[in-house]
């Protein structure tokens, strides 16, 4: 794929064939990708977790706020990710990191889609819950959890007019639909 296609395909997916196993290699090939990305002054503070077993899935599924603009956004079992990476940050080496975050988490996404597979960033987690449950140590901050799995709902690129409302939705097929700007309103003149 190109860089292009790979762009327009990362998607955020909220619903996964979660009997679709993700192995420990894949999602460390995918924070490879993460770790290769830049990073101000060549720090690498960045620490991940990765999540893959069904028991400690749950554990992570819970902790996570799901689709806030869908009436029951949450994806049933069945259809939860297979995979969860989550990212930390050492903070006493990079205290700041949110640029460095978004860079490795697009690096990631669109490692996935690479493979076939999609998912989701989440910065709306209850940290104290997940810190408790996966033993997580007080030097690194929580900064955002990826879930990951293969993909089972269609999403729909709308286009956003102008004034008109942002958020997404799905529809009675459960297209998900994702309104988008256009081109020329991102554009500044």
């Amino acid at each position: 794929m190109t860089a292009k296609e790979l762009v327009y395909a990362n998607r955020s997916y909220r619903r996964f064939d979660e009997a679709h196993k993700i192995e420990l290699d894949t999602l460390k090939e995918l924070v490879d990708l993460g770790r290769m990305s830049p990073f101000g002054g060549n720090v690498q503070s960045l620490r991940y977790m990765l999540v893959c077993d069904d028991k400690t899935n749950t554990l992570v599924f819970e902790t996570l706020g799901w689709a806030k603009h869908l009436e029951n956004g949450a994806p049933v079992e069945g259809e939860r990710p297979s995979a969860y990476i989550v990212m930390l940050n050492e903070i006493e080496l990079f205290p700041n990191v949110l640029t460095e975050m978004g860079i490795a988490a697009q690096s990631i996404l669109l490692g996935s889609v690479e493979l076939g597979l999609g998912g989701c960033m989440f910065r709306n987690v209850n940290r104290t819950k997940l810190r408790e449950r996966l033993n997580i140590s007080e030097e690194y901050e929580i900064l955002m959890v990826l879930a990951i799995g293969k993909p089972i709902e269609t999403i729909q690129i709308d286009v956003l007019e102008t004034g008109g409302d942002f958020k997404y939705w799905r529809d009675e097929k459960a297209v998900h639909h994702v309104p988008k700007r256009k081109l020329e309103d991102v554009i500044l003149k």
